[in-house]
């Protein structure tokens, strides 16, 4: 099941981890969350090599984790509308939805909500650049952006889902 978090946000997995991922060329950056779904923090990058690779070292962390859903960032354009980048994002999950092994799947199918990542670099890269003693190139040679990145895409995704329990 992939969609916009607000279409299948009754439908995540409860009590389980969540992980955010921030998916670029070059670089996976993971977050993860407890199962109550409050704070999300920063994981891991994943270096970017081939997707049969890329997976296998995500699924490492589902494990270690029990990872039961996926918040993907989702890089709507600024005025709203969806551009390549969204649809570079969608075969990201379509594919992870497909090679995800059988046994890390909870249910039918994996729970991957698609969540607007606007400004989520951006903001990263200035937390870095203020509070950080480090440059924003070699932090993102370090991988600190990317994974800090999904730590604010998961974070965002989590600050809805409370606001919006029923």
């Amino acid at each position: 099941m992939i969609d916009k978090l607000e279409n299948i946000i009754n439908q995540r997995p409860i009590g389980r981890h969540l992980m955010g991922l921030d998916v670029g060329t070059k670089m996976i950056g993971i977050a993860l969350c407890e199962g109550t779904h409050h704070v999300a923090t920063p994981h891991m990058t994943i270096q970017r090599k081939k997707f049969s690779k890329d997976i296998k070292a995500v699924e490492k962390v589902i494990r270690e984790f029990d990872v039961g859903g996926y918040v993907v960032g989702y890089p709507i354009n600024m005025d709203g509308s969806e551009g390549r980048k969204c649809q570079s994002v969608r075969d990201f999950a379509m594919e992870f939805e497909r090679q995800l092994s059988p046994d890390l799947i909870v249910g039918d199918s994996p729970w991957i909500a698609l969540w607007d990542e606007r400004l989520s670099t951006a903001t990263v890269e200035n937390f870095v650049d203020e509070a950080v003693d480090m440059s924003k190139r070699r932090a993102k040679e370090k991988g600190i952006i990317d994974k800090l990145a999904a730590q604010f895409i998961l974070q965002g995704a989590l600050d809805y889902i409370q606001d919006h329990k029923f």
